[in-house]
């Protein structure tokens, strides 16, 4: 599968970026011009079923991991830094227990390799319920979805994946259906784990129940050189909440 991608950046080490569910990588733009800025490739990748990359029956880590790989051969990226937040996150840890020695290091924003209960049933219970056929505009669609979602920013960022189509109409750029039925395969366990040595960095919110401290012996069990950074007052959105404390740790990290 070919994943549509944004690159910022013409010279220097590369570094891929990987999106979590419901997002895509216009969500990562800002970072990616602040990143590449300092002298970077960066290449932001909509992953199956979200933003512009084509859809698929499928949502598994497995073919996510696969569709990966593709794009970095494709695109001729030997030794890339990947980048995952959250379902982003379970891509690339994926990826590099499949694909060895084909990536420099490994950044994993706010996921931990665990199993996550289903918590996203009533998004998209909210997003099922707009009316594409009806609807005169994000705002009313953002009233219907108040009703299942009291939060404006997520709002907001769930309404980044509606559209108005070729024909004057509005159109989703995510494959409900599909995330829908896969929500449990998003949150599983990861398969087929096995120690990975390269150096890893893990970066998680002070107020985001995703990464606990509990977690960290089963990060390190896996990722034995694993180095966890915390930035506080940020939730699971790390990037988006504290973006300048999240790229001064991702350089950092880069440059050691």
């Amino acid at each position: 599968m070919k994943l549509f991608f944004r690159q910022t950046g013409e010279t220097g080490p590369a570094i891929v970026i990987l999106h979590g569910i419901f997002g895509s990588s216009d969500n990562w733009l800002t970072i990616s011009k602040t990143i590449a800025a300092q002298g970077y490739r960066v290449f932001a990748l909509d992953q199956r079923n979200h933003g512009q990359s084509p859809r698929a029956n499928e949502q598994d880590y497995q073919s996510m991991a696969a569709d990966l790989r593709d794009f970095l051969i494709d695109q001729g990226l030997d030794s890339p830094i990947l980048v995952g937040h959250s379902m982003g996150g379970k891509t690339v840890m994926q990826y590099v227990m499949t694909y060895q020695n084909t990536f420099a290091k490994l950044v994993v924003v706010d996921i931990a390799p665990k199993f996550y209960p289903i918590h996203h049933a009533e998004l998209i219970r909210g997003l099922n319920a707009i009316d594409l056929s009806s609807i005169k505009g994000r705002t009313e669609a953002d009233a219907i979805l108040q009703i299942y979602e009291p939060l404006l920013p997520v709002r907001q960022f769930l309404l980044k994946n509606l559209y108005r189509n070729e024909q004057g109409g509005f159109s989703w750029r995510i494959n409900i259906p599909v995330i829908e039925r896969e929500l449990h395969t998003v949150g599983e366990e990861l398969t087929n784990t096995h120690v990975v040595m390269a150096p890893t960095l893990f970066i998680r919110g002070s107020e985001s129940p995703y990464i606990l401290d509990e977690d960290v012996p089963t990060i390190r069990q896996i990722f034995p050189h694993a180095q966890i950074e915390t930035i506080q007052g940020a939730g699971h959105w790390v990037q988006a909440e504290k973006p300048a404390e999240f790229v001064d740790i991702l350089v950092k990290f880069i440059h050691s």
